[in-house]
């Protein structure tokens, strides 16, 4: 990276103070290279972890991490931070499961609701929403679009989004309607809250505010509807 953009994500860090953003202690200028201090999160990132010892992980345990990234996301959207590169392996992981939102690299204060990137930057395709990835125009709502990959992410142990497809297969297709079936052993609710996400009219995508509580409340909300499905019978 080159040093005036290291800098840069140093001092998008230095302003955004939150418990589920990974916490800026330092940065080291005096010569190159240069070195910048975070806060130790111990298990690295979260791709890797759910690729490894995460395996042992439940459903439960899943969400909550999911709910915890969205209670960061929630805080970049409040303060009309987009972060533009939101994946698994931004993700860091500490103890206990505790994650955080890393790699700021990407992200930009939006003065209005888009944001349209450079000409010839470049995105991870698969985890970019339609809008942002044909026309470069970004926004919270293309954040929210990668998120639901993210949550595909999770409950598959860090399998790449759109398995056996090309960039350029996935491109094309979306833009046609297609989306990724349900992962297996993915609960058909929270399947809804992935198709939410992935609407192609990006105003008609939930806010992390909404993610936030439809994760942390999920399996109250989940109970509730198999205690009326059985009512029903």
């Amino acid at each position: 990276m080159d040093p005036k953009d290291f800098l840069a994500e140093a001092q998008i860090m230095k302003k955004l103070r939150h418990p589920k953003l990974v916490q800026l202690y330092a940065v080291c200028t005096l010569e190159e290279p240069i070195y910048i201090i975070t806060e130790l999160m111990k298990h690295g990132s979260l791709l890797e972890y759910l690729q490894g010892k995460a395996r042992a992980l439940k459903l439960p345990q899943l969400i909550d991490m999911a709910s915890q990234i969205a209670s960061g996301m929630a805080y970049l959207e409040s303060q009309n931070y987009i972060h533009r590169d939101l994946a698994a392996r931004n993700i860091l992981v500490g103890e206990n499961n505790v994650v955080k939102i890393a790699d700021f690299g990407l992200a930009r204060l939006i003065k209005e609701d888009e944001y349209e990137a450079r000409v010839g930057a470049r995105f991870p395709i698969k985890w970019t929403a339609p809008e942002a990835a044909n026309y470069s125009k970004f926004s919270i709502k293309s954040d929210v679009w990668s998120f639901g990959i993210l949550l595909t992410e999770l409950v598959t142990y860090g399998r790449i989004p759109y398995p056996g497809m090309t960039n350029a297969e996935v491109l094309h297709q979306v833009e046609h309607g297609y989306r990724m079936p349900c992962p297996p052993g993915c609960p058909p609710a929270l399947y809804e809250i992935m198709l939410e996400t992935w609407h192609k009219d990006p105003m008609k995508r939930p806010t992390f505010e909404t993610l936030q509580w439809k994760l942390e409340d999920f399996f109250t909300l989940e109970g509730s509807e198999y205690k009326e499905a059985s009512i029903a019978y």
